[in-house]
């Protein structure tokens, strides 16, 4: 079945559609653009690079809302559930940080080595600091599972006893 619907878009050129007002909040820009000389897009394509990486560095710190709430979720008993969240919690970040530097290549500036170590160290200050805050929350809820060995009947394995004080006499 074939439709007998012809667009014409040659008919926006004509003088008929000019009388239309333009909507709300539109500004009419020819060539605006491509004045900007190719330094500031390189300057405007540097600063963007550099809001991403930004975000990139603290998007450990966005999931922790999350993250609280799954662990109140799963509540404080020693289950397979709350296990698989707590370890997810405990290695994620670590293999975060284990790729940083693969992470950040993307917003490296192009002069730099996108691999180094100090390329965009700043963010990759914050972002190992924000992945160490995701391991506190899962050592946390390890210590409110009783995982973790807080108290001293906990070591009492450990200790040894001391010479009874009273003395025999004989």
């Amino acid at each position: 079945m074939t439709s007998n619907i012809v667009l014409d878009f040659n008919s926006i050129k004509d003088g008929r559609w000019r009388s239309i007002a333009h909507p709300p909040g539109f500004t009419h820009t020819s060539g605006q653009s491509s004045k900007r000389s190719l330094k500031e897009i390189a300057t405007s394509y540097s600063s963007l690079k550099q809001k991403r990486a930004w975000d990139l560095a603290i998007s450990p710190a966005k999931s922790l809302p999350m993250q609280g709430f799954m662990l109140y979720m799963s509540g404080s008993g020693v289950q397979i559930f709350s296990l698989g969240i707590v370890a997810m919690l405990l290695f994620n970040p670590f293999k975060s940080i284990a790729n940083i530097n693969a992470a950040f290549a993307p917003f490296a500036d192009d002069k730099l080595n996108p691999h180094g170590l100090f390329t965009l160290f700043p963010q990759k200050i914050i972002y190992i600091i924000c992945n160490f805050m995701l391991v506190g929350l899962g050592l946390w809820k390890c210590r409110g599972m009783g995982l973790l060995p807080t108290g001293t009947a906990d070591w009492l394995a450990f200790e040894t006893r001391g010479d009874p004080p009273e003395m025999f006499l004989t």
